[in-house]
């Protein structure tokens, strides 16, 4: 029996070491909640055939108490990331047509865990998904990889990860300019991530 090798995760310290994730500038991230942002972003995603995405939600912090996420969700292009807040209908069709197109493919990590709480959110189904976490897997790990250490691994790029952000409202009437950059930036990260596998690695990748 062959006693297969692995490639080991990369640790903490080891990817704090790296140069940092060059994410989206503000005047890139776009709050979609008026007609001119909402033609905007279709005028972007329309001519995609992959946007990273990703969701946010509120945390919970009582025992027993359900989450009513996601309360964000992200959609990022090679040159803008827009976020739909569930609190802002103007952007809710053009939201619900990316996430049901069979064209435009989802790429993210997690994403199976999303499909639930998508639908229950805005009523839609998540179509044409391509989870990248196997496709990292895959590399030669024998731990499911995530977000942060796929971009390590894949980009060779630290991207920070702030716990107190993760953990802040994201139902919020505004969100912070930091709340903005975390989110835009985790859902165009994904979508570097894919592309640069794209590139190196395309037999990797599989719609889920």
């Amino acid at each position: 029996m062959i006693d297969r090798q692995y490639l080991e995760r990369p640790t903490r310290d080891a990817m704090r070491a790296l140069p940092e994730f060059s994410g989206l500038s503000v005047e890139h991230i776009h709050l979609v909640r008026s007609p001119a942002e909402v033609s905007f972003a279709y005028e972007q995603l329309s001519r995609c055939t992959h946007v990273g995405f990703d969701t946010e939600s509120k945390p919970t912090f009582r025992a027993g108490e359900s989450g009513t996420g996601p309360h964000l969700v992200q959609l990022a292009t090679p040159e803008h990331a827009f976020l739909f807040s569930a609190g802002h209908a103007p952007g809710h069709a053009l939201l619900a047509e990316i996430v049901q197109s069979e064209r435009v493919v989802k790429v993210g990590f997690g994403l199976k865990s999303d499909r639930g709480p998508v639908r229950r959110k805005f009523g839609v189904e998540l179509h044409a998904t391509m989870e990248l976490a196997g496709a990292v897997k895959r590399l030669g790990y024998r731990q499911q990889v995530g977000l942060q250490a796929a971009v390590a691994i894949v980009l060779g790029e630290f991207l920070p990860k702030s716990r107190k952000l993760t953990l802040s409202n994201w139902a919020a009437e505004s969100l912070s300019s930091a709340q903005q950059r975390y989110a835009a930036n985790d859902a165009y990260a994904s979508l570097r991530v894919y592309q640069a596998l794209a590139r190196m690695a395309p037999q990797l990748l599989t719609l889920a």
